[in-house]
């Protein structure tokens, strides 16, 4: 079944058939629907909605296939519109690392130009994105197709021309005139000729010819290499000059109804979207104060699981305090107690002290009283000494004396007596012998009598001493007064060795 479409060229009407038309012979066949002719300003030209999203879907596409030619930072911008449109406000919990990983939103010549990843990408293009909250559909590819139009190579169509001189050029039409390209510059054109400096545009065969409105000026001819692309170049001609005019004219009844429709239905989308969005937000803070009573419930049950936690923790901690306590109680009473004992210690301590002082010092005056016998007792021993050789001398000096007179004795009892009167003579020596010794041994008895009584002294005061001794402290003293007693023993001991030996 052949379907027929209508097409608009210029104020001619012709119906041909979809077969008939020149398209590769293939089954199934596809069609794209483009459109011819690119409006000046989108958001006065492009009235209903549904023309809008159509448009913006071929503008998006020849963007991405670099049929138009974008800055980086321009399509990283254009992409965080496309995305605002297809997936409305960002949402951070929804919209997670990775949603945009099949989408298609920047050129292959941008991706190949910087050396990020598609995650750096994808975090550009999201941080624009997260700024467009609030922006509706429409509205977004509206922004999108705003900054779409004032790109240089936005809905310019490009032919391969030559001029007179059989340069190759590129001739270019769009909704404001006809432009002249180098070959390899599609940016800035060489020349323009805008609609309404243009008086007419004829083409034979391959010969296309451009009439400035000004009559003086040098009218502008140039050839392609086939005739239907002069037919093509000149159907673009009248179209957007035939346009170009209309949108320079008042608006007819139609083209008014259809704008006033246009702005009813932009200003009720305006409401509604106000009123989605107010809804929206209102649920949002609904949302965001369900979460903070949840949150702060959870919180009060936190707190109110660590209350009681901390409830237990201090019964626990009361009654470890309680037996701490009592503990320290009985720490107290035994303290005290060791206090008492410790002053009672002290006081007997200070007395024993006092006793010691008080000892001490009578030992030390007993030490210095036997000092002082001691010195009597050697001296006294050197006098007796020197008394006692004395006493030896004289001795000595009495046996000789006894001897001589003895001897003297005998040999004048042998001269004038017999011999029976020895018994006499015995008697008479024996007389004159204790004549002789009686008045000295009166000294030497006396000696001794004093002898025994240094004796007896030197014994009370070493046992007086012994007595008073400290086991401890006083160790030295005890051995100065050991050294003290035995010199003195030694002194008796010597002075009654002599007195022995004297008797």
């Amino acid at each position: 079944m052949k379907k027929k479409f209508l097409f608009l060229k210029g104020t001619t009407k012709c119906v041909k058939a979809v077969l008939d038309q020149e398209i590769p012979k293939e089954d199934p066949v596809s069609f794209h629907f483009l459109a011819k002719f690119y409006p000046e300003k989108v958001e006065e030209e492009l009235l209903q909605e549904i023309t809008q999203h159509l448009f913006f879907l071929q503008v998006k596409k020849q963007i991405l296939d670099e049929e138009i030619y974008c800055s980086p930072e321009a399509t990283v911008l254009l992409a965080s519109y496309a995305v605002q449109a297809k997936y409305g406000d960002y949402d951070p919990n929804f919209h997670e690392p990775g949603f945009l990983a099949h989408d298609e939103l920047l050129p292959k010549r941008v991706l190949r130009q910087y050396q990020l990843t598609a995650e750096m990408w994808e975090e550009k293009i999201t941080a624009w994105y997260a700024e467009h909250r609030g922006i509706a559909r429409d509205e977004a590819e509206m922004n999108y197709l705003k900054i779409a139009q004032d790109l240089e190579m936005y809905g310019v169509n490009y032919f391969p021309i030559q001029n007179k001189n059989h340069t190759d050029l590129l001739l270019g039409v769009d909704a404001k005139g006809i432009h002249i390209y180098s070959i390899n510059n599609r940016f800035s054109p060489n020349k323009s000729f805008e609609w309404s400096s243009i008086r007419n545009i004829s083409y034979s065969e391959k010969e296309l010819t451009i009439k400035p409105l000004d009559k003086k000026a040098e009218v502008f001819k140039f050839f392609s290499s086939q005739l239907k692309v002069n037919k093509l170049i000149f159907q673009l001609c009248i179209g957007n000059h035939d346009l170009f005019m209309r949108r320079r004219k008042v608006d007819s009844i139609e083209i008014q109804q259809m704008k006033a429709q246009a702005r009813e239905e932009k200003a009720r989308k305006k409401m509604e979207n106000q009123r989605l969005a107010r809804e929206k937000q209102l649920r949002e803070e609904a949302e965001r104060a369900k979460e903070e009573l949840e949150r702060r419930l959870f919180q009060l049950e936190d707190e109110a699981r660590q209350a009681n936690e901390a409830l237990l923790r201090s019964q626990e901690a009361a009654e470890l305090l309680a037996e701490k306590a009592q503990i320290a109680e009985e720490e107290a009473k035994l303290l005290a107690q060791n206090a008492a004992e410790a002053e009672q210690e002290r006081q007997r301590l200070e007395i024993t002290a006092l006793k010691s002082k008080e000892e001490k010092r009578l030992m030390e005056q007993k030490m210095r009283e036997a000092e002082l016998i001691a010195v009597k007792l050697v001296k006294e021993s050197d006098r007796r000494a020197k008394e006692a050789e004395h006493l030896k001398q004289d001795l000595h000096e009495a046996r000789e004396a006894e001897r001589k007179a003895k001897q003297k004795l005998l040999d004048i009892t042998r001269i004038n007596y017999p011999v029976s009167s020895a018994p006499l003579l015995d008697m008479m020596l024996c007389g004159a012998t204790l004549s002789c010794f009686s008045p000295m041994c009166a000294p030497r008895l006396d000696y001794l009598e004093k002898s025994r009584k240094f004796e007896d002294r030197l014994k009370e005061l070493k046992s007086e001493i012994h007595a008073l001794k400290l086991e401890e402290k006083q160790a030295g003293l005890y051995s100065h007064w050991n050294e003290v007693l035995g010199s003195l023993d030694r002194s008796l001991g010597t002075v009654s060795t002599s007195i022995l030996h004297f008797l």
